[in-house]
């Protein structure tokens, strides 16, 4: 049916003041008077409601039409309003679709733990309207920056036969059913579709890494997945992954355009989702904007590893998990450095090689690599990346350290054999950003439909 999104109706309004539009979307709410009925209609295109004024000594049928939930096509005259802005006096109305009374989004104000029971019901409230207004506008402002910036977007397999980095326990892709006749997984794997074992990625960087070698500059965005039985509000069993990889690029450059990239989007979500960021400022996170903003206006912190345990063994705080060398940072000493200590963004760079993974650039000391984690005010680290390495002989090493299978990797490790270069790549948790944009602390809120273990 032709009509104009809401959205545009108001962007647009002074062009249709006194002229008819046509108008569609779900009840909001509705109230009535003697003689006047009004009905908030929202579309889902903007934060913003539009209000309909109903004649009610007009022939305009109201059956059914102001239960919440329920969807409309509405035609009227479009007229300024000094409380609303513009509404819309009503001509007619026709119901596309009724609402049974046992609606639950019947209140104005649902917790988030309720709307997590109706997922296919919650983006029609304004907390997951705007959720999900921002999670577009961030998508795409990472695929503008990487365009302006000449990467190429390029797709990796979901399906692999190899698990990145040990970072997490993978599902496996199947053909076979429950029941199976086969005397030793070998043999079972063998008659399996692939022939061989198989499962979801849990990174693409591996596949990345060989598109950058012939393409120079390129990014993969997409989803990843890992059967981790963790339960908490920041991990999910399949979430998004932002993973460019740069060649030519040691771990100083990759560090300029990590900052870069960060303060980019950031500034490209709060110039494009205005309404959106101070619905979120205002209801879930006090300050967000000008946290945000804080962000943006920072020069970061670099800061070696050995450098920064030195100042948690002596910064006097008392923190749950001590800090000593040779161990990873836990969330609690990222936040002191970040949020006490710097007040800023920090980058934490030359971590100990053997709590780092096997394709990292290993320094010149033998016990450190050229990683890094970007770790921002109020949730700690946001990025991870590294200089990867490149000498052949080196990695092999590590690899061998490590027990990985070798025959596994054979196309991987080819790219080291056949004119390897210096090159460098990070990863970015598409929803654990999105959570740190709107300041959504559960990331089950940040996806559509999540998954989690023992949720489907």
């Amino acid at each position: 049916m032709k009509h104009i999104d809401i959205r545009k109706l108001f962007e647009t309004a002074e062009q249709f003041v006194g002229k008819q539009v046509t108008v569609c979307g779900w009840v909001r709410t509705a109230r009535d008077s003697k003689n006047v009925a009004f009905i908030e209609l929202n579309d889902g295109t903007c934060l913003a409601n539009i209000q309909i004024i109903i004649d009610k000594e007009s022939e305009i049928d109201l059956k059914d039409a102001t239960m919440s939930g329920t969807s409309l096509c509405v035609s009227g005259t479009l007229v300024a309003s000094e409380r609303n802005g513009y509404e819309i006096t009503c001509e007619s109305l026709t119901v596309l679709g009724t609402c049974a009374p046992d609606y639950p989004l019947q209140k104005k104000r649902h917790s988030p733990e309720f709307l997590r029971t109706i997922p296919h019901l919650r983006v029609r409230t304004r907390y997951f309207e705007a959720l999900f207004a921002v999670r577009d506008q961030l998508a795409h402002s990472i695929h503008e920056y990487f365009h302006k910036n000449g990467y190429r977007y390029v797709q990796p397999p979901i399906i692999t036969g190899s698990d990145c980095e040990g970072a997490g326990e993978m599902f496996r892709v199947t053909t076979h059913g429950w029941k199976s006749d086969f005397e030793t997984e070998e043999e079972y794997y063998e008659n399996d579709f692939f022939g061989k074992k198989a499962g979801l990625t849990v990174s693409a960087q591996l596949e990345g890494e060989m598109a950058a070698m012939g393409l120079g500059k390129i990014y993969t965005f997409g989803p990843t997945f890992r059967a981790e039985h963790s339960n908490t509000v920041r991990h999910a069993a399949e979430f998004w992954h932002v993973e460019p990889e740069v060649c030519f690029t040691d771990i100083n450059e990759l560090i300029e355009i990590i900052e870069d990239f960060i303060k980019y989007i950031i500034k490209d979500v709060l110039d494009n989702c205005p309404d959106e960021m101070k619905f979120f400022d205002t209801w879930v996170e006090k300050g967000l904007i000008e946290k945000l903003n804080g962000v943006i206006s920072s020069d970061f912190v670099k800061l070696d590893y050995t450098e920064a345990i030195k100042i948690l063994e002596t910064c006097g705080k008392e923190f749950k998990y001590s800090a000593k060398w040779g161990d990873d940072l836990q969330t609690e000493h990222e936040k002191y450095l970040t949020d006490e200590h710097f007040k800023k963004p920090v980058f934490v760079v030359n971590y100990p090689k053997d709590i780092k993974s096997f394709y990292m650039k290993q320094n010149p000391d033998g016990k450190t690599v050229a990683a890094t984690d970007l770790l921002v005010p109020g949730i700690g680290e946001i990025i991870g990346g590294s200089e990867r390495e490149a000498d052949l002989d080196k990695l092999l090493a590590a690899m061998n350290a490590k027990g990985m299978d070798l025959s596994s990797y054979g196309n991987y490790i080819d790219t080291r054999r056949y004119g390897s270069v210096e090159h460098s790549g990070f990863g970015l948790g598409f929803e654990r950003a999105l959570m740190y944009l709107t300041g959504v602390s559960n990331i089950r809120d940040t996806l559509l439909f999540p998954r989690t273990v023992g949720s489907l």
